[in-house]
C-alpha cells in the first residue's frame, strides 16, 4: 500500500503526555496540542485505511516535509524539534487507532527522513 498525506507535520508529539494525580494514583492524559495533532493526522489517515488490518510484519517508509522556517533555509535539512522518532510514534499511534494494523509492534522496519516542502 502506498499513499501520500499532505499536511504540515505536527509540532506536538505523543511524548508530551501529562500526568495528574487523582486519589493518590497517576492518571496520564494528552494535552490539547497533542489531541489536536492526533485529530489532524487521523482525519487524513482514515481516508487511506485498508479494508482489513495488515497482519504480520510491516515495513513503513515516511517522509516528513516541513515548510521553510526561521531555523532552516530553503533546501536545508530541518534539525530542530520535533525529531522524527517522536513524529513517527505519533503517526504509528494514529495508524493503530485507524486500524491499519492490530499493533504498531508489527512495524519491523522503518525508513524516515525529513526535508522541506
Amino acid at each position: 500500500m502506498k499513499f501520500k498525506v499532505f499536511v504540515n507535520p505536527p509540532t506536538a508529539t505523543a511524548q508530551e503526555k501529562k500526568v495528574s494525580v487523582v486519589r493518590g494514583k497517576p492518571v496520564f492524559y494528552n494535552p490539547p496540542a497533542v489531541k489536536k495533532a492526533k485529530s489532524l493526522l487521523i482525519s487524513h489517515l482514515i481516508q487511506h485505511k485498508p479494508d482489513e488490518p495488515f497482519f504480520g510484519a510491516v515495513s513503513l517508509k515516511v517522509r516528513w516535509c516541513f515548510p521553510k522556517g526561521k531555523s532552516h533555509k530553503d533546501g536545508e535539512w530541518r534539525i530542530t524539534r520535533p525529531d522524527t522518532d517522536n513524529l513517527q510514534k505519533l503517526l504509528k499511534d494514529c495508524m493503530t487507532q485507524c486500524d491499519f494494523w492490530k499493533d504498531d509492534a508489527q512495524v519491523v522496519r522503518e525508513k524516515k527522513f525529513r526535508g522541506l516542502l
